[in-house]
Formats: C-alpha cells, sequence, structure tokens
C-alpha cells in the first residue's frame, strides 16, 4: 500500500503479466526470438524500440523483452498519445526496466571486455552501495533474513565500496559469476519493488490521459526523477512517491480541484532537494494543495 492508502499495483492485468513473465523466465525457454513490434507502432520508433528490446534480452531475457512490449502495447494507438509521448514512454521505460543493481554494472564492465579484449586495460569502477541495497539484488527468501540481522545490528545503511574490474582473467570471471545472477534477479527484493513502481507509473500515466491529458506527458517525466543507485535512487522514489501521493493521485481521484496539474509537478519537482525529510518538497506540496479546494473523496 502506498502512504495514501492506494494499493501500488491497482492493474491486475499487469501483475498478472509480470508473475508470468517472472516463471516463464526461471522455466526458460530462450530458443524463442525476439519479441515483434506492437502493431500499429509508428515505423519511425522502430529503431527505438528494437534497440530496447535488444537491451531488454541482454539485461534479463526474451521474456523480460515480451514482458516490455506488452507494456508498451498499451498505449499504441492510444487516444491522446502522439508519436513523441509513446516515444518517450517507450525510451524511460526501458531505463527504468534495466534498472542499474550490481549484477548490471557486472553487465556492462564485460561488455567493455567483449569490446576491447582483456589486453586493453580499463580503468576500474568502484561504486559505492548501501548493505541493504546490495542484499536486495538477492533472492528474498535469501534476502530477508539478513535484512533482518542488518536491522538488528544497526548496519542497514552502511555503506560499500564495490570494486567493478576487468583487467585480469581472475577478475573477469568474477564478473562473470556476478553478471549470471541475472536468473535470480526476478525473484530479488529489489524486482518486486521496480515492477511495483513501473505498474503504477504506467497506470498513472494512463489515469493522466482519461482525467487530465494536458498533465499526461508531465506524468511520464516524472520516470526522470529516479536515477542510478545507492542514495540517489532512494531519495528520486522517494520524491516521486511524494508528488504522486500529494498531487496526481488526488487530483485523479477528484479530490483536489487542480486544474493545471503540470504545473504543480514542475513546481514540486523545482523544490525537491536531496534531504531525506524532504522538508522543501513536502512545504511546496502542501503550499501548491492550499491554493486550491479540497473536495470529499467520491
Amino acid at each position: 500500500m502506498t502512504s495514501s492508502g492506494e494499493t501500488a499495483v491497482p492493474d491486475d492485468d499487469g501483475l498478472l503479466g509480470s508473475l508470468r513473465y517472472l516463471f516463464a523466465d526461471i522455466i526458460g525457454d530462450e530458443d524463442e526470438g525476439p519479441p515483434v513490434l506492437p502493431d500499429a507502432c509508428p515505423a519511425h520508433l522502430g529503431p527505438a524500440v528494437r534497440d530496447a528490446i535488444h537491451l531488454m534480452i541482454e539485461y534479463q531475457s526474451t521474456k523480460y523483452a515480451q514482458l516490455y512490449v506488452d507494456r508498451l502495447r498499451r498505449f499504441v494507438g492510444r487516444r491522446g498519445v502522439d508519436d513523441a509521448m509513446l516515444a518517450d514512454i517507450a525510451r524511460l521505460m526501458a531505463e527504468r526496466m534495466a534498472y542499474e543493481d550490481p549484477i548490471r554494472l557486472a553487465q556492462v564492465k564485460l561488455a567493455e571486455v567483449s569490446a576491447t579484449g582483456l589486453a586493453a586495460r580499463s580503468a576500474d569502477d568502484v561504486k559505492q552501495f548501501r548493505l541493504d541495497e546490495l542484499i536486495d539484488a538477492l533472492p528474498a527468501v535469501i534476502a530477508d533474513p539478513i535484512l533482518g540481522l542488518l536491522d538488528w545490528f544497526g548496519w542497514r545503511r552502511r555503506r560499500v565500496s564495490i570494486r567493478f574490474s576487468a583487467n585480469s582473467r581472475f577478475s573477469v570471471r568474477r564478473l562473470r559469476i556476478e553478471a549470471g545472477l541475472k536468473r535470480w534477479r526476478l525473484f530479488s527484493n529489489r524486482y518486486a519493488k521496480e515492477r511495483v513502481w513501473v505498474e503504477r507509473w504506467l497506470h498513472m500515466i494512463d489515469r493522466s490521459l482519461t482525467k487530465q491529458p494536458a498533465a499526461a506527458s508531465a506524468v511520464i517525466h516524472t520516470a526522470t526523477m529516479i536515477r542510478g543507485y545507492g542514495e540517489p535512487y532512494r531519495q528520486g522514489i522517494a520524491d516521486w512517491h511524494a508528488i504522486i501521493d500529494g498531487l496526481a493521485k488526488p487530483t485523479f481521484d477528484g479530490v483536489l480541484a487542480l486544474p493545471d496539474l503540470a504545473g504543480a509537478i514542475a513546481e514540486a519537482r523545482a523544490a525537491a532537494m536531496p534531504d531525506p525529510r524532504q522538508a522543501a518538497l513536502k512545504r511546496k506540496i502542501a503550499e501548491i494543495r492550499a491554493r486550491v479546494p479540497v473536495t470529499p473523496a467520491r
């Protein structure tokens, strides 16, 4: 549940689809070819969508790429969705579905080896993660007890530096082991959270197209608030939910008579600061809400 009481995955078909692809990916049928573009997809978007499909296959599997296509299909040919808007949904959804976790960073580093060869030395990449972020990349059955221990010791937020190196056969072998963990990614705590977020983002786009079409582009671009890993990622997620729960959802529910949701989202985003307490953002959202009447929920 979100802080406003809304179920985080309101689209049952989206949830069931995600679960179907999760189990299909584990059972595996990688002999299938890549999924085809959705019918009626504009021709000029074809190359970008095909690139996204190949990214999903590299990142996870052909089944994961099919999930991407099925999610995108909801908006192909949809009234109120022009080519530019569809291109933004396709691009931002691909970026979010290929989220950066330690497995992905190992994949990227291995790709450098494939491109340049082991003989060409590349700079080591040292990334900082929180302990709970590393554990969240594991299957939940393993991660949950470990997270409980981290809470008990007060270590959940402790930072750890991880070196991603491809400068020796041993380091490349380690990268391959780390990248090979992608088979378990769909059972991880992190994937569960990302699946919920993507489905809610798509649901908010859908509601905006129905309730306030002029704000749809602003809702789509809220995805750019969430990037990378570590504290910036967590801050972005928290700020996104604050804006959606404080402004977008009440407007779509008819509780908040906000005539210019797009402008309100832009105003709130400008107030967001790298502050775990979200003091400036919460003040701005309260200020925006105070300017318009609040009506009883329907």
